[in-house]
């Protein structure tokens, strides 16, 4: 009988920008396949490799290990345009690329359509949403709808050009309506297009090529976008993304069947940041927020926004524990927290009515009116950025990281205490 291979998948427990990218290099050593499962480019990991920076979008960050395979799920949905523009720009910086990445047939397109709309929608919005303005949202819609166009029909070029045509006249409709200009449109639209060929020889089978590799023996890594607390069935709705950014997305959005599934690592900073609107209970007084922001270069890979910045949240981290069923938790960026005083973490909150809940609260409104019950522990005031070994951390950042692991009910596996692949600390 053939040996089942591992299959690891690395979520965010947060609002996103938990420093997945970091953790996926980290892990990516060891793996053979790393895939992503959903999202588009309005993600960004920023992973540092020596003195360099690389922000990756689309292609999972993976490929910055000579040999992964790096493919992107039929869950992804895809910006042709600024997928090429990162391929290239690897190939540009002496990656080797060829061969290394591929794209589900069965995934959507993103067109430049999608993007004007969202940017449109956003800015007519009474209630804005705070997104990245990448077409994420109506491209998903578009998928949903049963409208999308997906990679596979780039095959077809008549059927392509039928679908694209209605698309294309059904947005322009939107946004004359929504009073927003359509004079690009058409030059955007003949740069995506012209595109088609070059990512048709690039598409591929995910699920069955996954599959395959677990039956090989072989190890597999599922990267997702985003984080719990913006996943569109679990998240703080309506301010969420357009896809499920949990474990449960990277079987739907890889093609294999959950019990493939053999870990689920979260991601948490050792604090909680948020970019876009929304509510966040833990949140800073504005002095603290500067000065946490400063200190931990807290500023939107993708977009330059600045986050807001909170106290840990082990309401929200608990809520991805169970939804995510995490097996072991990464945690970041806990140097940042290395001169201050005292330390606080959200281990309730306290509703409107009075009442205490340990529970995250479906209704969104209702959650920018809690207020958090804190338990306080004292800060360890010693660097962290050059400790390797666990028993080597002061010993107030280990009882941190304890009651982290108490409160998340999950294991603590790495800690990280920097931006370099070599500032991780291995647990256990």
């Amino acid at each position: 009988m053939a040996h089942q291979g591992s299959c690891t998948v690395i979520v965010g427990c947060q609002w996103g920008d938990e420093g997945k990218g970091k953790i996926v290099d980290v892990l990516a050593e060891n793996v053979d396949i790393v895939a992503r499962y959903q999202g588009g480019a309005n993600a960004g990991h920023t992973v540092h490799v020596g003195e360099d920076e690389f922000v990756l979008h689309q292609i999972p960050s993976g490929i910055l290990h000579e040999g992964r395979r790096c493919l992107l799920g039929n869950g992804v949905v895809l910006d042709v345009q600024q997928f090429f523009e990162e391929y290239d720009a690897l190939v540009a910086r002496g990656v080797d690329i060829e061969g290394r990445v591929g794209v589900s047939s069965r995934a959507q397109l993103l067109m430049p359509y999608h993007r004007f709309l969202d940017k449109a929608v956003e800015h007519s919005a009474e209630v804005k949403i705070g997104t990245t303005g990448r077409g994420i949202g109506p491209a998903y819609e578009d998928k949903a709808g049963r409208r999308g166009v997906r990679v596979a029909d780039l095959g077809n070029r008549a059927r392509l050009t039928e679908r694209i045509e209605a698309a294309q006249e059904r947005t322009v409709r939107r946004l004359t309506e929504l009073g927003a200009g359509t004079e690009d449109l058409d030059r955007a639209m003949d740069e995506a297009l012209a595109l088609g060929d070059r990512l048709l020889a690039l598409s591929t089978e995910v699920g069955p090529e996954i599959s395959a590799a677990l039956r090989q023996g072989r190890s597999v890594l599922l990267e997702g976008a985003q984080g719990t607390a913006l996943d569109l069935d679990h998240g703080t709705y309506p301010f969420v993304t357009s896809s499920n950014t949990t474990a449960g997305g990277a079987a739907t959005g890889t093609g294999i069947g959950p019990t493939q599934i053999t870990d689920v690592i979260g991601v948490v900073k050792a604090y909680t940041t948020r970019v876009g609107e929304g509510p966040l209970p833990s949140a800073f007084e504005p002095e603290m927020d500067e000065h946490v922001r400063t200190l931990g270069g807290e500023f939107g890979a993708t977009t330059g926004r600045p986050r807001r910045c909170g106290w840990f949240d082990s309401v929200l981290t608990r809520l991805a524990s169970q939804v995510n069923g995490l097996t072991g938790v990464a945690v970041t960026k806990l140097d940042v927290l290395d001169t201050l005083d005292e330390l606080q973490i959200a281990t309730a909150y306290r509703l409107p009515d009075g009442r205490v809940t340990e529970h995250f609260p479906a209704d969104t409104w209702a959650l920018g009116k809690v207020e958090p019950v804190y338990e306080t522990m004292p800060g360890w005031k010693a660097p962290t950025h050059d400790v390797r070994k666990l028993e080597d951390l002061p010993p107030k950042a280990r009882a941190y990281l304890d009651r982290i692991e108490e409160l998340t009910y999950a294991p603590v596996r790495w800690v990280s205490v920097g931006t370099k692949r070599s500032q991780i600390i291995p647990v256990g």
